[in-house]
């Protein structure tokens, strides 16, 4: 089954900062952009990121299997390699994780991978990936 990409519009602080960010860190592609907003494609999904400073502000957090995680985030679900290889890439970039890599919910229903970061903004991301996809949506 094919997925229909979704659209997701975020406030930013630099959009200098923002491309920077998204492309080479993330390796997102540029797609339409204005003195205002740019396009990414987020692996086939559009992100736009608008200027709007005085919308800029960090999330609260919950706590989840012993992590404090921003209740506002977005992110992707990837395959496990791919994880592991934007998990190493941003490592040897430097990129400081606001939770590092971990197993999440080990031997449990619904086993993942995750880490989460900020971006310039300090909007909150979650990248996380699961060894058996049928996991993700399992509930027991």
């Amino acid at each position: 089954m094919v997925m229909p990409p979704f659209h997701l519009a975020f406030p930013v602080s630099d959009l200098d900062a923002t491309r920077e960010f998204y492309v080479n860190d993330l390796g997102c592609e540029i797609g339409r952009e204005d003195v205002k907003w740019i396009d990414f494609n987020f692996h086939g999904h559009q992100i736009s990121a608008h200027l709007r400073p005085e919308e800029v502000t960090i999330a609260h957090t919950n706590s989840v299997d012993g992590d404090q995680v921003p209740v506002r985030h977005f992110g992707l679900v990837l395959q496990w390699d791919k994880w592991e290889a934007l998990h190493k890439s941003l490592e040897a970039k430097g990129r400081e994780f606001l939770i590092e890599p971990r197993t999440r919910f080990e031997g449990q229903a619904g086993e993942q991978g995750t880490f989460f970061l900020l971006d310039p903004s300090g909007n909150a991301l979650e990248f996380k990936s699961f060894k058996n996809m049928d996991q993700l949506f399992a509930r027991d």
